[in-house]
């Protein structure tokens, strides 16, 4: 499998940890590929509360991986798009995909005994609803959105929550993501950081970043997650 270990990175690495009990997943772009519909969302939004014109959308993918308001606050827009592209996100979401091979990899990292959650920046109602709509909420041991943690990403908040709620330290888990913010996040609470380069990343942008250790399909994973060692094993 071509799974690159980075070393030389420009950021202090992260140790990835030989033996990870936990992985804290951003949803899309790494589970799901929710980019078309995002745009679509997002250009009916613009229009009806910004107005006729181009909307910003590419921007916008700049920004991804952050809460939705905060992204509006930076790009200088009205958080009033927020209603309308909540309500085009739930209507579209029957077009919102996983990856190819990401239930098979929920699957297997389950059946080595680890313990998985995700982290996005999406509300957490919407993120559980969508995943609950793929048929893979069950996969998860929690499933956190932005708005259930003081500060959303790039902060460590909901990186260092989900650990809390899965029972694992820093040196035993790992963050993956597609997103400068998702590794930022992962960076802040001192765990090993992922890049995902399956989706819409920005390939160039992540690996100035410094992640710990980057893959180009859902099954690379594994080669960093053995078999959890427990007593019946």
């Amino acid at each position: 499998m071509d799974t690159h270990l980075i070393r030389n990175a420009p950021h202090p690495a992260t140790a990835v940890p030989p033996r990870p009990r936990a992985v804290v997943f951003d949803l899309d772009g790494v589970l799901v590929d929710s980019f078309e519909v995002m745009r679509e969302a997002f250009t009916i939004a613009y229009r009806e509360v910004v107005g006729e014109g181009p909307a910003p959308f590419d921007e916008y993918n700049r920004h991804l991986g952050r809460y939705f308001p905060d992204i509006m606050r930076i790009m200088d827009l009205p958080l009033e798009m927020e209603g309308p592209f909540v309500r085009e996100s739930y209507r579209l979401a029957h077009r919102v995909p996983l990856f190819d091979g990401v239930p098979e990899l929920l699957r297997a990292l389950r059946d080595r005994g680890l313990r998985l959650a995700v982290a996005t920046g999406k509300s957490g109602p919407r993120a559980r609803s969508l995943l609950q709509q793929l048929g893979v909420l069950p996969l998860f041991d929690h499933v956190i959105g932005s708005d259930e943690v003081a500060r959303p990403k790039p902060a460590p908040d909901i990186v260092e929550h989900a650990l809390a709620l899965l029972g694992a330290s820093a040196a035993e888990a790992l963050m993956v993501g597609d997103a400068v913010t998702d590794l930022a996040s992962a960076r802040g609470a001192g765990v090993a950081a992922v890049a995902a380069l399956w989706g819409e990343s920005d390939e160039a942008a992540l690996l100035a970043a410094g992640p710990d250790a980057v893959l180009h399909a859902p099954a690379e994973l594994l080669a960093l997650c053995p078999a959890v060692d427990t007593p019946d094993r």
